[in-house]
């Protein structure tokens, strides 16, 4: 078994900041933080964790048919997503859920698509160049890279112009790892030293396989194998996530070629709503991951920075109140209309579609009535 690998943790499992060792590295981003950014990461991980929650609950009481938790993964989300700029590029597979909502992503677009409401789900133009989730596992891989070689080919990287120049994320789960589409995302990415990071979200099971059943060695050297610079982080310290995203899209953007990340962290639910994680996990191991909440370690953080009571309760409370805006606008969707999947087909009106949809209507009109 291959030696494990150092790993960047800023912020002790006691919400302790180090200053030595591989943390020196990053200081300076996090020392650049004001105390406002600090507590926007600790509010966009409380948010997005409560409304993850309801929407679980949704699932369970029929409002959808399906759900993929990410709760455990805030810090991992929340960090990276804040080391973004505004012209990067942000490719998720399908439990970013706290990155979307960092890039402006209504969390009720997410419902409407995993409802079947809509076959797309959103125009990443719209929220914050945050691109449509993916269900074929690492596929995704390639779309972002093939986007971060446009961008070489564009120029619009390695000028200098810390406004203007662009990089890619990519966002996948260790069972995504052993998905030939990574393998050859990583060959292309590499050959043409695209401006692209790759975020690996290790939440330690692919469904009901351990990492310890996909690879033999740490999956970071995985990367590192194809010639990309990879680091590994814990995933549960959100500061950490965030310095070394930053850095990683900073030599992105340089034009220094890709990134790998490798994020160690756990999901704390299900891997969906169809999955019974009791049948492959043990408690205990759970439950020691619980005692590394990423929100409770950096919640002590803050505290010992002199953050108040009165911070705590009032994110909470907007957070509760999100929560139920968004149950609210979930139990007020609508089915599609009847002719929604016809009329994006082509840009300009087309004979064969138009036809299509007038059978359809034609035939859900012979029922009559209600039926």
């Amino acid at each position: 078994m291959a030696q494990a690998p150092t790993m960047v943790q800023l912020l002790s499992p006691e919400g302790v900041l180090s200053r030595d060792g591989v943390a020196e590295e990053y200081l300076t981003y996090i020392d650049a933080l004001d105390d406002d950014q600090l507590r926007r990461f600790h509010r966009d991980m409380v948010i997005a964790r409560t409304f993850d929650i309801e929407a679980e609950n949704l699932q369970r009481q029929g409002k959808m048919a399906l759900w993929p938790p990410c709760r455990g993964q805030e810090a991992a989300q929340v960090g990276s997503a804040h080391a973004a700029r505004p012209q990067d590029h942000i490719f998720p597979s399908y439990r970013e859920h706290a990155v979307g909502y960092v890039r402006g992503l209504d969390p009720v677009n997410i419902v409407t698509m995993l409802r079947g409401n809509t076959h797309g789900g959103w125009n990443p133009a719209e929220t914050g160049n945050f691109h449509l989730y993916t269900l074929v596992i690492g596929s995704h891989t390639l779309h972002s890279t093939g986007y971060a070689m446009g961008i070489a080919l564009d120029g619009a990287m390695g000028t200098g112009d810390r406004d203007t120049d662009q990089a890619a994320i990519v966002y996948f789960g260790d069972g995504a790892t052993s998905q030939g589409d990574v393998s050859e995302a990583f060959v292309f990415a590499a050959s043409y030293q695209a401006p692209q990071v790759f975020f690996l979200q290790n939440n330690g099971w692919a469904i009901s396989a351990p990492v310890s059943v996909q690879s033999r060695t740490p999956l970071v050297e995985r990367a590192a194998g194809f010639g990309l610079p990879s680091v590994q982080i814990d995933g549960n310290d959100v500061l950490a996530s965030y310095a070394v995203a930053a850095h990683a899209l900073d030599e992105a953007r340089a034009g220094n070629g890709p990134q790998f990340i490798e994020a160690m962290t756990y999901r704390m639910g299900a891997h969906t709503t169809s999955d019974d994680p009791t049948k492959y996990r043990e408690d205990a191991e759970t439950e020691s991951w619980i005692a590394r909440d990423p929100i409770a370690r950096f919640e002590t953080y803050l505290r010992g920075r002199g953050e108040t009571d009165a911070f705590f309760a009032s994110t909470a409370e907007e957070a509760a109140d999100g929560a139920a805006d968004f149950r609210n606008r979930t139990l007020a969707l609508q089915n599609p209309g009847i002719g929604t999947m016809f009329d994006h087909v082509y840009s300009e009106p087309h004979p064969v579609i138009d036809a299509q949809k007038q059978w359809l209507i034609d035939y859900e009109n012979s029922f009559g009535g209600d039926a």
